[in-house]
């Protein structure tokens, strides 16, 4: 039986059309993987603009990342974290993790992935609001378009329909209020000033709508990744924050996909102005060798959980996978190469260059309504028409079949949900010559998009 055969008729894929999947079965079979490049089962090559979710920051099979997994793994491949049992790395990692943090953080705890971690997010918010005796104080903002996992509590503060549709999603604490999305949200004429200030002024109408008393946190990627690479307006989360405070509301930075030098900068909250009373880190901090998130508590929070122990004993919660050993090693390998290499500042200039071939190859395009983005992440938001604009009917079909022409023509990018949008957010070691041949491929299957929708009319 073929490896494709028996992913169709054995493998549940997440994020999958499971239809079409029971009938097609996978497009690739990715088999190798070396910096940008990986390879298929038929042996083709394909630059990955997408460092597969936005994670492969140091690229794909770092002999130092493979030596660091396999000397843990000899020696101690894995160990607990309950009851105060402690490990080497993880110590190690955490303290290390709060000298980065880009505004003071007191504690790490780690677990498995964004999802995970951001609801561990949620049960601290509702922990400390219950020690400090305001039970009623539990819901949580959210922003539409954002991401945040899929488990049934970050599905919900995923802004994203496709993620709720059948799921009886959001939780009934979770609220959504409108992105930072220039292109759409923004009034004609409007600055971005003024844009920010009415997003302000939403979110505190909203906050005095539900009750002071009743909200509890907002949550928010600093640049918002698959809701469209949204990069929000100068002023925005200065603005945002003086809500926050005035009302006492906690806020959570989710830096899944922004952290550690991804928009040129170690966090993303550095980029925006953001001053979070707890942070979300995954994706980057392993490269995605091996699954790892980890949840960063202000001293602020930490004082009040402190409390907790009092009132409820032993704190009920963790995995089976918190604190592990091959996962502390896998990021501490992971960020010694980002350091001595000088990778976030290689990001910051590869970046830039990214972004001066994106608008040089589609800046006059009649269906690319706009070009955004920050250090090497980007998107093209394509529309029927940009003047006036319009989107397309259908929304995210045309989109779709740029992805699947790129693919054709050697580039793997994404088209990404509730719009007509594709991203790049390629591996940090990703050259200039693997830059220009990932627009390339990109502006190849537009032009075979276009051409092929052309034909249909």
């Amino acid at each position: 039986m073929q490896i494709e055969e028996l992913d169709r008729a054995y493998l549940f894929h997440p994020m999958t059309n499971l239809a079409a999947h029971e009938q097609n079965g996978p497009p690739l079979t990715i088999v190798e993987g070396h910096g940008a490049t990986v390879t298929d089962s038929n042996g083709r090559d394909y630059l990955d603009a997408m460092a597969g979710l936005w994670c492969v920051n140091v690229g794909y099979s770092h002999p130092e990342m493979a030596d660091a997994l396999h000397a843990q793994a000899s020696k101690l491949p894995y160990f607990h974290a309950f009851s105060s049992m402690g490990t080497e790395l993880p110590a190690l990692l955490s303290e290390r993790l709060i000298r980065m943090a880009p505004v003071p953080m007191s504690k790490v705890f780690f677990g498995n992935s964004g999802s995970d971690a951001n609801d561990t997010q949620a049960k601290l918010v509702w922990y400390y609001n219950n020690v400090l005796g305001r039970p009623e104080k539990k819901k949580i903002i959210s922003r539409r378009r954002g991401y945040h996992g899929v488990t049934v509590l970050s599905g919900g503060l995923t802004g994203l329909k496709n993620l709720h549709d059948g799921f009886d999603l959001p939780l009934p604490m979770i609220r959504h209020v409108r992105p930072p999305h220039r292109l759409w949200e923004r009034a004609p004429g409007q600055s971005d000033e003024e844009f920010s200030t009415a997003l302000a002024a939403e979110l505190e109408t909203l906050i005095l709508d539900e009750g002071p008393e009743t909200v509890a946190a907002m949550i928010a990627e600093p640049v918002m990744a698959a809701g469209g690479v949204i990069v929000p307006p100068d002023t925005y989360f200065p603005k945002i924050q003086e809500v926050l405070d005035r009302y006492d509301v906690l806020l959570i930075a989710d830096e899944v996909v922004n952290g550690f030098g991804r928009l040129g900068v170690p966090f993303g909250s550095d980029a925006v102005g953001m001053r979070p009373d707890l942070m979300t880190v995954a994706k980057g901090i392993t490269s995605a060798y091996v699954p790892l998130s980890a949840v960063l508590v202000s001293e602020k929070v930490w004082q009040v959980l402190l409390e907790g122990s009092a009132k409820y004993g032993s704190f009920g919660h963790g995995y089976t996978y918190s604190a592990h050993p091959l996962a502390a090693a896998a990021a501490m390998a992971n960020l010694d190469i980002i350091e001595r290499d000088g990778l976030i500042a290689q990001v910051a200039e590869n970046g830039a260059y990214l972004h001066e071939l994106l608008r040089a190859e589609f800046g006059d395009h009649p269906n690319v309504g706009e070009i955004r983005g920050k250090g090497l992440m980007a998107a093209l938001e394509f529309v029927e028409s940009r003047e006036p604009l319009r989107p397309f009917a259908a929304q995210g079909a045309f989109a779709t079949a740029v992805t699947l022409h790129s693919r054709e023509a050697g580039v793997i990018t994404r088209a990404l949900p509730e719009a007509d949008t594709v991203s790049f957010s390629p591996p940090f070691v990703t050259t200039r010559d693997e830059l220009e041949r990932m627009v390339v491929g990109v502006r190849a299957g537009l032009d075979r998009a276009v051409e092929a929708r052309r034909s249909a009319s």
